[in-house]
């Protein structure tokens, strides 16, 4: 089959594609190879870096006890600048070089766009670093989720700010936000009772969001909500900031923690939805072993909110591994089987697949001072 086909037409894989690569690693262990397609360059390379060390951390932790498992887990990352179509360029070559699932996709849209390629082959794709809803509905065949959608990240928004009495609201997104996605912000917004006084799109590769902040301005809200990665996000809410704008500011995880790190380097505050427990929260365990294991990869990566995000990937991608490798083998059938019903306490944050390809519905809000400081 020619690529071109399948990118167009996503026609039938049948034959195509060989068995998951299995080779023996340096110490005798079988090697099993997850890919992944992320952002390693352009406006999200920050936030694609950091899920593709958070897997790679978990991996490495998972690579110490090879001698007792059998086992080496290697990730191969193609980058794919948050472009859907070399996404789905990437993930016909990880699927066509053998590779055992799929793990960590950083755009949300362009992973749905690849679903057709799962029904095909009957591979697996685990942990997408987001909340697309096009990823959680009937026809999202082999996606595994390991946290919340985009629609538990709203309500959870939208109910908080109705709760504390804000209405007047202007909402952000992407301009190629799925229709999926508007639906669920759409459905936040009415069981709040709330309309939004202004609705901006805007392009995540754009450099120049003055007349966005300007007319954001000019709506007067109590509050802003921004689903968009964490360039454009940064630059409205400095943008509006410097008008000396009074409300406040919402993102959705998909800002990730380089939006953090940004706004603590320009002393400016906002809240941010996560779903993942916080990075401050030592007594956690999943928190404590990712930070740790971040740590031994010794390559100076930091630790944060997005790091987890594909820590959690990762930690749950190894126990399905190895779960299918003590059912009789680490195939790529199989480990798609053991995903459908695995049920895991990662130490704090459980992933729980019975029965759903959900396994998380955790949101929580944090909120981000001109200090630094997180605070809850």
């Amino acid at each position: 089959m020619k690529r071109r086909t399948l990118l167009l037409g996503c026609g039938s894989l049948a034959g195509v594609l060989a068995a998951p690569l299995v080779r023996a690693g340096a110490t005798g262990a079988r090697v099993i190879r997850f890919g992944q397609s992320a952002a390693l360059s352009g406006p999200q390379a920050v936030y694609g870096r950091d899920v593709q060390n958070g897997i790679a951390a978990a991996f490495a932790a998972a690579n110490a006890n090879e001698a007792g498992t059998g086992i080496r887990f290697e990730l191969q990352t193609l980058d794919d600048g948050g472009t859907r179509v070399k996404c789905m360029s990437n993930a016909l070559q990880l699927l066509e070089s053998g590779t055992t699932a799929l793990i960590g996709f950083t755009n949300g849209v362009a992973a749905e766009a690849c679903m057709p390629m799962l029904e095909e082959t009957g591979v697996a794709m685990l942990g997408t670093a987001s909340g697309n809803m096009g990823l959680r509905t009937q026809a999202a065949k082999g996606v595994y989720n390991v946290r919340a959608g985009y629609d538990a990240e709203f309500s959870r928004i939208v109910n908080y700010v109705r709760s504390v009495g804000m209405q007047r609201l202007a909402l952000v997104r992407l301009n190629d936000t799925s229709q999926a996605n508007r639906d669920a912000m759409s459905a936040a917004l009415a069981a709040a009772g709330i309309t939004p006084k202004a609705s901006v799109d805007i392009d995540r590769h754009a450099t120049d969001f003055s007349g966005v902040a300007s007319e954001l301005m000019a709506a007067r809200p109590d509050f802003v909500l921004l689903v968009a990665n964490a360039g454009p996000a940064a630059a409205i809410i400095s943008h509006m900031s410097q008008a000396k704008y009074p409300g406040l500011f919402y993102a959705s995880s998909y800002a990730g923690q380089d939006l953090l790190d940004t706004l603590t380097a320009r002393h400016q505050s906002c809240v941010m939805s996560v779903v993942v427990p916080r990075p401050s929260a030592m007594g956690v365990n999943v928190v404590a072993n990712c930070r740790r294991d971040i740590a031994l990869l010794q390559n100076g990566d930091r630790f944060g909110i997005t790091t987890l995000e594909g820590y959690i990937a990762g930690r749950t991608a190894v126990e399905a591994t190895l779960a299918a490798a003590r059912a009789g083998g680490a195939t790529r059938g199989r480990v798609k089987e053991v995903l459908s019903g695995l049920r895991s306490d990662l130490g704090g944050y459980k992933v729980d697949f019975a029965g759903t390809t959900q396994g998380s519905h955790y949101v929580d809000l944090i909120a981000l001072d001109k200090y630094g400081r997180v605070m809850g």
